[in-house]
C-alpha cells in the first residue's frame, strides 16, 4: 500500500464522524456528504506526515466549511423564511442499519435539527462541537475567529434556547409507536377529537413541500388548529408505513411503492408535541424505500 492509499483508509476510518458532525451542523445530508468531501480533497493535498492529529485535523476543516456554508446560506437566504423542516434519518422500526444509527447518536432529532436552524452560524458551530462532540472551547476559538470566551458565550446562548424549546422525546420507542399509531387510526377514521385527544395544547404542526404547489407547506401551533388538518392526515395515513426518523416512532408515505413524504412525531407525556413532515420530492429522492420498510 502506497502513501496515498495509507491516507485515503485513514480519511476513511474518520468519514462516518465527520458525516455525523455535518450532519448536526447542516440539517441536510447532501451538504454533510458535500463537505465531508472536501475535507478529503484538501487532505488529499496537504502533507499528512505534519499533522500531528489527524482526527482534530479533519474536524476543524470541516467545521470551518460548514461555517462558510452556513453563512453562505444565510446570505442567500436559500432556505424558505416561513417552513423548513431538515433532512430525516429514516430507518427500518428495528434501527438495523448501523450507519444511520451513528449519524443520529446523541439524540439528534428532527426537533433538535428545527431548534438549531433558528440558531446563528457561529452559534451553531460552538454548541454542535462542544455539548455534542466534546472539542474544547479553546479549540473552537480559532475556528470561529472569536476569543475562547466568546465562544463559550455562543455556546451558552445556543443552550438556552435549545432548552426553552424541549426538544427530547419519551424515552419509550413502544410507548411512541403505540401513540403514533393512534394518531395514524384516528386521521384514517377522520376522528377529530380522537385526534385532539393526542395532541399536546402547544403542539407544532411543520410541513415542508419545498416547490411543490400543492400540498403548501404550512406551520400551524396549537391543538385545535393541528387537529383541524384531520383531511390532510387522512391522506398521509392511508399509505403510511412504519419506520424510524431520527430514532424516533414516525412513518413514510408511499402511494404505489414511491416515498411522497416522510413524517417525525415527537412524543412526550404520551401526546404529540412536534410533527415534522418532509414532502419536497427533490430532497426526498435520496431515500431508498426498499432499504427502509419489508
Amino acid at each position: 500500500m502506497d502513501g496515498r492509499d495509507q491516507v485515503a483508509q485513514r480519511f476513511e476510518e474518520h468519514r462516518p464522524r465527520l458525516r455525523a458532525v455535518a450532519y448536526r451542523m447542516l440539517g441536510s445530508l447532501s451538504e454533510a456528504d458535500d463537505v465531508v468531501q472536501e475535507a478529503w480533497l484538501r487532505l488529499s493535498r496537504s502533507d499528512e506526515t505534519a499533522i500531528e492529529n489527524l482526527g482534530g485535523w479533519l474536524t476543524t476543516v470541516l467545521a470551518r466549511l460548514c461555517l462558510n456554508a452556513l453563512q453562505a446560506r444565510k446570505s442567500r437566504r436559500e432556505l424558505p423564511l416561513d417552513v423548513h423542516v431538515p433532512d430525516p434519518v429514516v430507518d427500518r422500526e428495528d434501527g438495523s442499519d448501523p450507519e444511520r444509527q451513528l449519524l443520529i447518536a446523541d439524540s439528534v432529532g428532527l426537533a433538535l435539527l428545527v431548534v438549531l436552524d433558528t440558531l446563528s452560524p457561529p452559534e451553531r458551530i460552538a454548541f454542535v462541537l462542544h455539548d455534542i462532540f466534546g472539542v474544547p472551547f479553546d479549540q473552537i476559538a480559532p475556528i470561529l475567529e472569536r476569543s475562547t470566551e466568546t465562544t463559550r458565550q455562543l455556546a451558552s446562548r445556543a443552550r438556552r434556547r435549545i432548552q426553552r424549546r424541549r426538544t427530547d422525546p419519551d424515552p419509550d420507542l413502544p410507548r411512541q409507536r403505540q401513540v403514533v399509531d393512534a394518531f395514524l387510526a384516528a386521521a384514517r377514521d377522520g376522528d377529530f377529537e380522537a385526534l385532539l385527544e393526542l395532541l399536546d395544547p402547544d403542539v407544532v404542526l411543520r410541513a415542508d413541500s419545498g416547490a411543490r404547489r400543492a400540498p403548501e407547506s404550512i406551520q400551524v401551533e396549537g391543538a385545535l388548529a393541528v387537529a383541524q388538518q384531520t383531511p390532510r392526515f387522512a391522506q398521509l395515513a392511508r399509505s403510511s408505513r412504519p419506520v424510524l426518523v431520527n430514532g424516533t416512532a414516525g412513518f413514510v408515505v408511499a402511494p404505489s411503492g414511491r416515498i411522497f413524504a416522510v413524517a417525525g412525531l415527537t412524543v412526550r407525556n404520551g401526546k404529540i408535541v412536534e410533527i415534522d413532515i418532509l414532502a419536497d420530492p427533490q430532497r426526498l429522492q435520496h431515500i431508498d424505500l426498499n432499504t427502509i420498510t419489508d
